[in-house]
């Protein structure tokens, strides 16, 4: 199995990532958030702008990712790191974007997402992370060597 559809085959069987974000002084947050995923490199979530991983992203908008099954025994797990930049989904994006969100919410028993769910008054908006860079453990007994993973191509 080559390491792209070992990485594809993560983000497809999990629900959540931690997002990794950081605030204007440099100080570290990790979240857990349930996503939605478009062709690999588009990661949506939805969130309230005031929770600590929101407020990050509006002063940095680098993001580190983690997706991974932590169910596995000991050293059997494998994880997807990804290294992106977040932004607020707003304007002719948001359509796209929360139809993304909300076909896979769907799919896992969640409801369905309308772009007026998430503006205007709403309390919570969209959310998306544009990875630059995919990469997993190599798995070679050296510690934490991780090799890049290209999912552009089949």
């Amino acid at each position: 199995m080559t390491n792209a559809i070992v990485a594809r085959s993560i983000i497809d069987a999990n629900l959540y990532m931690v997002l990794g974000t950081a605030d204007a002084h440099g100080r570290p947050w990790a979240s857990p958030v349930y996503f939605a995923v478009q062709g690999y490199r588009r990661f949506y979530w939805v969130s309230s702008p005031e929770v600590t991983h929101s407020r990050n992203i509006a002063v940095r908008a680098e993001v580190g990712i983690v997706v991974f099954d932590s169910q596995v025994p000991i050293g059997t797990g494998q994880g997807l790191y990804m290294q992106a930049v977040a932004e607020q989904v707003e304007g002719a994006d948001l359509e796209q974007g929360i139809e993304v969100f909300s076909r896979r919410s769907l799919e896992h028993g969640g409801v369905a997402w309308t772009p007026d769910d998430v503006r205007g008054a709403a309390p919570i908006r969209l959310y998306r992370a544009t990875a630059a860079e995919h990469s997993m453990l190599a798995k070679d007994g050296r510690p934490d060597h991780r090799i890049v993973v290209d999912l552009t191509t089949a």
